[in-house]
């Protein structure tokens, strides 16, 4: 059944008009009133909904029952990801958001090759943004995970949240991931930073590890930098 993020209030019994991009989904997908979708919100669980009428440029439902189903992952995990180059950043959103991740900060990192001000900012994230709604209308979420603004460390540190860190690293000293999450607080939400292509500078990673981050290894390859945070969601799934 086709799902739709509907970020609106929504109740059994309620006439709605679908905002703009689900409109146009639907009627790609060429449904006529009778048919069924699948609406979530954000808040918690989906409701079913029948489309009641086709315009143009609008489609109308009727929300009917609501279904209390969860699919997040049992630890919350936020990335802390060093920005990108050109489409590998949406691929990281995307498959992250599949993976479960809690919410995505892009990471202006000393070594980033893209970087981001102003109004170029700002559509990069919205964008990255409709990139994590779309992964989790076709996962099956029912929560899209926020995508923060772009920061450099430094401002992370600055406003960083509770709970536990960890830095991916080549460095000596790592410990393995296993190690890590056996010894971890139950499902305590955790940050992961990583770094971009060629990783966090020597100053970064110091200021990581100064902050708290425990450096932690994912074996003896070296994973691409948009590969690496989705190996930590997979195996904290």
């Amino acid at each position: 059944m086709p799902r739709f993020f509907c970020p609106t209030p929504l109740a059994t019994g309620l006439p709605l008009s679908l905002p703009a991009g689900a409109a146009r989904h639907v009627q790609v997908l060429r449904m006529q009133p009778g048919d069924v979708i699948t609406l979530f919100n954000g808040e918690g669980g989906e409701f079913d909904a029948t489309v009641t009428r086709m315009g143009r440029s609008d489609v109308e439902v009727e929300v009917g029952a609501h279904l209390a189903v969860e699919r997040e992952a049992s630890r919350p995990v936020h990335l802390l990801a060093g920005i990108t180059a050109n489409e590998r950043m949406d691929w990281l959103v995307e498959k992250a958001t599949e993976l479960g991740v809690a919410s995505i900060t892009p990471l202006v990192a000393e070594r980033s090759v893209l970087k981001l001000k102003g109004e170029r900012a700002e559509k990069k994230l919205a964008h990255w943004q409709g990139v994590a709604v779309a992964a989790a209308e076709q996962c099956g979420r029912n929560r899209v995970p926020t995508v923060h603004a772009a920061v450099t460390l430094n401002e992370w540190l600055k406003k960083a949240p509770p709970g536990e860190r960890w830095v991916l690293s080549l460095s000596e000293g790592t410990q393995p991931l296993a190690q890590v999450q056996n010894a971890a607080q139950g499902p305590t939400p955790v940050t992961v930073l990583s770094g971009p292509e060629g990783g966090l500078s020597p100053a970064e990673e110091s200021a990581a590890l100064a902050a708290g981050f425990v450096p932690v290894s994912l074996g003896p390859r070296v994973l691409r930098a948009e590969t690496a945070p989705l190996a930590v969601l997979a195996l904290c799934a």
